[in-house]
């Protein structure tokens, strides 16, 4: 039964990656074809490319964020190794599900914090509060998840009003020096945002193979990061139409200087956050660079009705996702007679 569930984890995480890379792929790609500065078939096609190298060349201190520092690995004994794959199946099918629900409504929600709050609310069903490493969570996640979005924001922000100071004088056709240049920066990007997420897979991949005894320290194996890499890719290549359309358009009118600058702008702080193991939402910081480079060229251009139901989405996914992988634990927990101990894990939390 565990090894089916392994199998299954795997699986799992890989779709989790290929529906991370259609879900938010969209946001690599949002400014550069909103913007008329390259052809969708084309821009998606760079990005496909940069999305998979990016995993397996850019080290993998994310991947240890996900797989060690959210979840108590010593609450993982032998006895347990069914409860464990479990609760993992459940966060990846949690995550899923919270990705297509808000890819289908347009909305450009986190999947790094769905997976976040998938293995929370799993464990917590499981295990209990204590299998959680709040401390980690609240720094490495919390924080982060308020934090990034002001850096990115600030990041657009300053870029921008550089860009204007630097070409304010400069010849009306410098929008087509933008336009070639955002080839670069969107690679960028897309490297950024593919060595961010595709870890995140990695370290659940990871982990369940340490549940299932197959390792006995955390080190991502050669074909998980090709796996992962390529899942991502793939989902890349299919376009989250919904959400470029969101990211792309509905927050501001994007030309090529804006598009020049967001996504430098936020390729930067990915970039810097998954060097540093910090699981940052790619969805958040290309949308709040987007945000700040509107604000930097004419802050009433922004659209902050769509700012505010964006925000909204970022703040509920990781309790939404956190409920709904205990539901699925305790269901699955039912299902695989494991008893209903999970509801009474997720009662007591719930009334401390």
């Amino acid at each position: 039964m565990e090894s089916m569930l392994t199998v299954s984890i795997v699986a799992l995480g890989f779709m989790f990656a290929f529906i991370n890379g259609f879900h938010d792929g969209g946001n690599v790609v949002a400014t550069i074809v909103s913007s008329r500065s390259m052809s969708p078939r084309k821009a998606l096609l760079f990005a496909c490319m940069a999305e998979f190298f990016g995993p397996l060349t850019l080290g993998t201190a994310l991947a240890l964020t996900v797989g060690k520092d959210i979840i108590d690995l010593t609450c993982f004994a032998p006895s347990t190794g069914l409860m464990a794959s479990t609760v993992l199946m459940s966060a990846l099918v949690s995550a899923i599900i919270w990705d297509l629900v808000t890819w289908w409504v347009g909305m450009p929600s986190s999947s790094s914090h769905a997976l976040v709050g998938g293995l929370v609310g799993g464990g917590i069903a499981a295990f209990g509060p204590d299998i959680v490493k709040w401390s980690a969570l609240f720094y490495k996640v919390i924080l982060v998840l308020f934090v990034s979005p002001i850096i990115g924001m600030a990041a657009g922000y300053f870029m921008m009003r550089l860009s204007i100071f630097l070409f304010r004088n400069a010849h009306p056709r410098i929008g087509n020096l933008f336009k070639r240049m955002q080839l670069f920066t969107m690679i960028f990007l897309g490297a950024s945002h593919g060595t961010n997420d595709a870890q995140k897979s990695m370290g659940v991949i990871t982990l369940a193979l340490i549940v299932c005894g197959g390792f006995s320290t955390f080190s991502v194996p050669g074909w998980v990061s090709l796996g992962s890499a390529a899942s991502l890719a793939l989902g890349v290549s299919f376009g989250g139409w919904r959400i470029i359309k969101t990211v792309g358009a509905k927050i501001f009118k994007v030309e090529p200087i804006h598009s020049f600058n967001a996504q430098l702008a936020a390729g930067s702080v990915i970039f810097a956050a998954g060097l540093l193991g910090g699981p940052v939402s790619t969805t958040q910081i290309v949308g709040s660079t987007i945000i700040g480079v509107g604000a930097g060229h004419r802050p009433t251009d922004v659209q902050w009705i769509v700012v505010r139901d964006m925000i909204i989405a970022w703040v509920i996914t990781i309790p939404a996702s956190a409920i709904l992988a205990a539901v699925t634990y305790s269901t699955a927990s039912i299902a695989l007679g494991q008893g209903t101990g999970s509801l009474e894990n997720l009662m007591q939390f719930l009334g401390q």
